[in-house]
């Protein structure tokens, strides 16, 4: 009852601690490990605090494990019992999700087409079409890009960081009680100084990932050691058992692993666009997966390139309500009673007239 209270009293801290700066001024340049033992919270407080709400290490700063603590408490109960959301069908949904409602708003896809190479303003040296795969040229304002689709040339002084990964097919849940959960996440702190913490993520099958009775483990962390194997194995062995392994008998509590692979993948989340070489003003570098959890870094970055290009407009309006929109050939039908009137996505989709994003659309 007594680590309750003071669990109690710190995550009421932290759920407004920008409200409160004399809490942590003077821990400032310290860790939040240090910080966390300044409050008195018990070495397993310390402990669940940093693996299971903040999820950070031991050498993460004061403001950022703070900050992390209070996204995690944001996060809960907005969706359900769990702070955690996750897409069904994988990570391919959400790229699909955006290209739907591009096209809600008139935006074009092209789809098996990739891009030759751009032509430049001789004049200006700004970007102003693209030559396709198949030769066609396409005119454009800006150009957004992935870190990976530049040639050599322009990253050939750019310094890139390793993500160790790891990917297994289990036959059973490393939670060794029944469950409903279709996610379990955990956060394993390093045993050794120089290692990384490692972020692990389990799926069942109904999250349509993998096949009936069997779950998909990922394991992400910045790289510490030369292959993702030597990071990241000696987890893998802790918590399942491997076909290599002799007497798989012998430890019934541990998951088998029945496929695994490691691999390792360039993060470019920390790369300044100031140090790709020779790119025009109107060309933008995107990153690609970076070893956190969620998307947090992907969005803000989004926001960042979009504000670059289009500032004076809004970034990711609200979706108007379905029973407003009023499609080609339907005839309006306004009601005198109702404070927002329909709107129409050919003539009237201005963000200030966009539904309040409060009124949420009934499901189809």
């Amino acid at each position: 009852m007594i680590e309750k209270r003071t669990l109690m009293k710190f995550l009421t801290f932290c759920a407004d601690y920008e409200q409160h700066p004399e809490e942590y001024q003077d821990h400032k340049d310290c860790t939040f490990s240090e910080f966390l033992q300044s409050k008195r919270l018990s070495p397993s407080l310390q402990h669940f605090v940093l693996c299971s709400i903040a999820m950070v290490s031991r050498s993460t700063n004061t403001i950022d494990g703070l900050r992390a603590t209070q996204h995690f408490l944001r996060c809960l109960g907005r969706y359900g019992n769990t702070p955690f959301l996750f897409h069904m069908y994988g990570l391919g949904e959400i790229p699909q999700c955006f290209c739907r409602m591009s096209a809600v708003f008139g935006g074009i896809y092209c789809l098996h087409h990739s891009l030759r190479g751009l032509l430049l303003d001789a004049q200006t040296s700004e970007c102003v079409a693209v030559i396709d795969s198949r030769g066609k040229r396409i005119r454009c304002r800006h150009v957004v890009i992935e870190d990976s689709y530049l040639p050599e040339s322009a990253c050939a002084d750019v310094c890139y960081r390793q993500i160790s990964r790891a990917i297994l097919i289990t036959d059973r849940s490393v939670l060794r009680s029944d469950t409903d959960q279709e996610i379990s996440v955990l956060t394993f702190s390093p045993d050794d100084e120089g290692q990384t913490t490692v972020h692990l993520t389990e799926l069942c099958s109904s999250t349509n990932t993998c096949i009936k009775h069997t779950y998909l483990v990922h394991l992400t962390c910045p790289s510490s050691k030369t292959t993702a194997r030597e990071d990241l194995e000696p987890i893998v062995k802790k918590l399942f058992t491997l076909d290599s392994e002799e007497g798989l008998d012998s430890d019934q509590e541990k998951p088998q692993a029945m496929w695994v692979l490691y691999f390792n993948m360039r993060d470019s989340s920390g790369v300044e666009r100031q140090s790709y070489t020779g790119l025009p003003a109107n060309v933008y570098v995107c990153s690609g997966p970076d070893s956190c959890l969620g998307y947090d870094g992907a969005v803000q970055q989004a926001e960042n390139i979009f504000r670059q290009m289009l500032p004076s407009e809004e970034f990711c309006p609200p979706a108007p309500n379905p029973e407003d929109i009023i499609y080609d050939g339907e005839p309006a039908q306004p009601d005198p009673e109702e404070p927002n009137p329909p709107v129409d996505l050919k003539t009237d989709a201005s963000p200030e007239n966009v539904p309040d994003a409060a009124e949420e659309p009934q499901a189809e």
